[in-house]
């Protein structure tokens, strides 16, 4: 392994380089993710206040001040440790301060970081968060030949910087077609949840077809077009059935843009 690198073969055989994300990097993503979180429990004691003091002394009497209270502290709990579980898993491991700074925590298989993996990584953030300030997590992200904090080391994660695909001057074939046809990513609702249960077989699937859309004939494209979306789009809730091959084809082309972001690494 390189220094501050390391290399990693997926299940399907295929080596990644990572670079990985040091203290200095995680310590900046943890810092903007308080402050976040900071503004955001100081905006609930003041509407906890303005509640208290706003009410009469018949729901004083009857209700009393606890159940606001109560409610504001599992509220307060609920965001502040459900933050880094929810975003870590559905925004691709990134929450907002881990996006601005451009690292991610995925598997140690190179994959998307699970729903298991999600919430075991930040139930442990408890014990790394000992004694006082992250002491603990730090000391072993600092010494730690990976950066791993013991969440990491539970979990099977890792936290790396992104991949950032090299943009060609020149656009390809491929991506003056998809501009001409005005497509985007934002042109296919599918949410995360159904995103992620697309796999490596999938991937595999829509990239030769998207590799393969310009080089062979129409008349066998349309028929590819067809037994591909047969095959997907009951995968993603879509329904292929009335549409035609131009809308077939955009509704691919997009689903590539789509999974690419979390397929197509560069070697």
């Amino acid at each position: 392994m390189k220094e501050d690198h390391v290399d990693i073969k997926t299940p399907e055989f295929v080596s990644i380089q990572f670079q990985i994300a040091g203290l200095g990097s995680r310590s900046a993503a943890f810092i903007i993710d308080q402050l976040l979180l900071m503004t955001f429990n100081i905006l609930s004691v003041i509407l906890l206040f303005f509640v208290l003091d706003g009410m009469s002394k018949m729901e004083f009497i009857f209700i009393g001040n606890s159940l606001p209270i109560a409610i504001t502290i599992i509220a307060l709990f609920l965001v502040n440790w459900g933050y880094f579980f929810v975003f870590e898993f559905f925004s691709g491991g990134r929450t907002i301060g881990k996006k601005l700074m451009g690292i991610r925590v995925i598997q140690e298989n190179g994959h998307s970081i699970t729903l298991l993996s999600s919430f075991i990584r930040n139930l442990i953030r408890i014990i790394d968060s000992l004694p006082t300030a992250y002491f603990l997590g730090v000391i072993m992200i600092f010494f730690h030949s990976k950066h791993k904090r013991l969440g990491d080391l539970v979990a099977g994660t890792i936290v790396v910087h992104e991949r950032k695909a090299k943009r060609k001057k020149k656009q390809s074939p491929l991506e003056k077609e998809i501009e001409s046809r005005c497509l985007s990513e934002v042109d296919l609702t599918i949410d995360e949840w159904t995103l992620k249960s697309l796999g490596m077989k999938e991937w595999k699937l829509v990239n030769t077809y998207v590799n393969r859309f310009l080089q062979i004939p129409l008349t066998e494209r349309n028929q590819l077009t067809e037994q591909i979306s047969e095959l997907l789009f009951p995968k993603i809730g879509l329904d292929p059935t009335g549409k035609t091959t131009v809308d077939l084809e955009n509704i691919l082309l997009v689903l590539y843009l789509r999974l690419s972001e979390e397929w197509e690494f560069e070697l």
